[in-house]
């Protein structure tokens, strides 16, 4: 659950900043309210996130004139969440399209895939 988790909060994170109670209405609300994340799950994900470098956080003050931690994507990462969101869906075309019997979609899907992992790569 931790890699499904930390991609949860960093497409959350897309629309930008946002502190901890923030992320987990978002997600409660992105999942039709099945999705009820704990602070004890999501801090430490946060945390470990900071430490790799894909988050930032400031002190912010919130609507009600709290002192809340903020955690943005840093820009580097932003980047290269996009490209793993793109070959993640292009992931799935590719398996839908094998599954169904089109083999050569799911070729042209599977090489698109390798283009974007090799470009990301290289850059």
């Amino acid at each position: 659950m931790q890699g499904t988790l930390a991609m949860l909060i960093l497409r959350t994170l897309q629309w930008g900043p946002s502190h901890g109670y923030g992320i987990v209405q978002a997600l409660r609300t992105q999942s039709g309210e099945i999705l009820q994340l704990e602070t004890g799950s999501l801090y430490p994900a946060l945390h470990r996130l900071e430490r790799r470098g894909w988050v930032t956080s400031d002190w912010k003050r919130t609507e009600s004139n709290q002192c809340a931690r903020c955690y943005s994507l840093t820009v580097a990462r932003r980047k290269e969440l996009g490209t793993i969101w793109t070959a993640g869906n292009r992931w799935w075309m590719c398996l839908g399209a094998f599954f169904t019997g089109n083999l050569r979609e799911a070729r042209h899907e599977f090489l698109a895939i390798l283009g974007v992992v090799v470009w990301a790569w290289l850059v």
